[in-house]
C-alpha cells in the first residue's frame, strides 16, 4: 500500500529546480519526484556498491601486472 511522505524545510531554489525538470518533462512535481525516488531506491547504495566491488576483487585469482597492461598497450601503438 503506497505511503506519503512529507518533506519540510526545502529551499524555495531546490523546489524551484526540481519543478522546472518536472515541467521540462511535462509531468507534475509529485510524478517526477516519484519516478526519482523509485530510481533512486531501485539503485544499490554507494556503501552496498563499494561491498560488492571489494568482495568481486577479493574473488578474483588472477593478477596481472603494470608491465603487462602497458607491453599490450604498447603493442597497438606500433
Amino acid at each position: 500500500m503506497p505511503v506519503k511522505i512529507t518533506i519540510r524545510d526545502v529551499p524555495e531554489a531546490v523546489r524551484d529546480a526540481l519543478q522546472s525538470r518536472a515541467t521540462r518533462r511535462r509531468v507534475s512535481l509529485e510524478d517526477y519526484l516519484r519516478a526519482e525516488l523509485e530510481r533512486l531506491a531501485s539503485k544499490p547504495s554507494v556503501d552496498k556498491w563499494l561491498e560488492e566491488v571489494r568482495t568481486h576483487k577479493a574473488e578474483m585469482t588472477s593478477e596481472v601486472s603494470a608491465d603487462s597492461i602497458l607491453r599490450h598497450r604498447d603493442a597497438d601503438r606500433r
